[in-house]
């Protein structure tokens, strides 16, 4: 029996953090489906297509990860994928509280639904997407935050070249 987990977020942008949950489940599962949400309460850094893109460069390199994006309740687009394992990264107590809450509801909506939580690794306990975003529409480097496409990216939609 193949062992599929779906990680979903915003990934607005994908982080090293990110990516090292990634690899991380993808050594644990047969197929990690990385789901990208399309943000309803707030405006995105960037497109969905482009966070897509962007994240399948970043994970091109593990050939069992995929990268799909959506726009509706997670445990719907879980059921459609067949998939009844979340992984949600833990860096924090405060993020337990909220997930633990959230782990909660989903199952309350789809009682086959499993969340397991992979704590962040030490060296990325303080990365977040908001502080990212913060520091790159300062004007600051982001570089030893994001995954080199993300890195490459933002320079150039800096610059205004913005093309994935």
């Amino acid at each position: 029996m193949r062992r599929a987990a779906l990680y979903p977020g915003t990934f607005d942008p994908f982080t090293l953090g990110h990516l090292d949950i990634v690899e991380r489940a993808s050594r644990l599962f047969d197929r990690v489906l990385i789901a990208v949400a399309e943000p309803r309460h707030k405006t995105p850094l960037l497109p969905q297509e482009v966070r897509l893109e962007l994240i399948r460069k970043s994970v091109s390199h593990l050939p069992n990860v995929e990268v799909k994006g959506f726009c509706k309740l997670l445990v719907e687009f879980a059921r459609e994928e067949g998939i009844n394992v979340i992984i949600r990264g833990i860096r924090a107590v405060s993020d337990y509280e909220y997930e633990m809450k959230m782990a909660w509801m989903n199952k309350k909506l789809y009682p086959e639904l499993e969340t397991i939580f992979l704590l962040s690794s030490e060296k990325y306990a303080y990365l977040s997407s908001s502080f990212v975003k913060e520091i790159f529409s300062l004007g600051g480097d982001v570089s030893n935050f994001v995954p080199g496409p993300v890195a490459e990216y933002l320079n150039r939609m800096r610059t205004g070249e913005g093309e994935v």
